[in-house]
């Protein structure tokens, strides 16, 4: 094996559980999350001998995602729906520690509003960290976060208290 191909291998061990909890974050079904996890893999080594000029692979990898995951979104609004579905909806049980209020509350939300809520919570960005990794203005971000964190509140058991700013 090349030494390029082995830094490439070594990539995805170390970033793959991180690339498929984030897709499965944004998506919140577990066969779209691996989908994401390995188109995004796939596009990052196709480039990998370009990507030693990158600061960061791990957190471009992260961008590349959330922007696959945007592209896969905007199909998605194009296609039209079948008459009827071919099969009944499939739905595993969500990751330990995560209460169903709070599997329900991200379903209720806009994709957009699920990335920027996801962004600011599973990766801890700040308002202009999520506008870069969605390739939105810092205002449309900040415009998805509070309509989110807002849309969460109203599912909350008890008073949310989230770290907007």
């Amino acid at each position: 094996m090349r030494a390029v191909e082995r830094d490439f291998a070594e990539f995805v061990d170390a970033e793959l559980p991180r690339l498929h909890g984030l897709a499965y974050a944004l998506t919140g079904d577990p066969h779209d999350a691996w989908d994401l996890a390995q188109e995004t893999l796939t596009r990052i080594g196709a480039r990998w001998p370009r990507m030693q000029e990158v600061d960061d692979p791990a957190s471009y990898a992260r961008t590349v995602l959330v922007r696959v995951n945007i592209d896969r979104l905007r199909r998605l609004l194009r296609e039209h729906p079948a008459a009827e579905p071919h099969d009944a909806p499939h739905h595993d049980k969500p990751p330990q520690g995560i209460e169903s209020w709070v599997e329900e509350a991200l379903r209720s939300l806009t994709p957009r509003q699920r990335t920027a809520v996801v962004l600011r919570f599973v990766e801890d960005l700040d308002h202009a960290g999520i506008a870069a990794r969605m390739g939105c203005s810092v205002g449309t971000a900040r415009s998805h976060l509070s309509r989110g964190l807002e849309r969460i509140r109203q599912f909350s058991p008890t008073p949310v208290h989230g770290r907007e700013a």
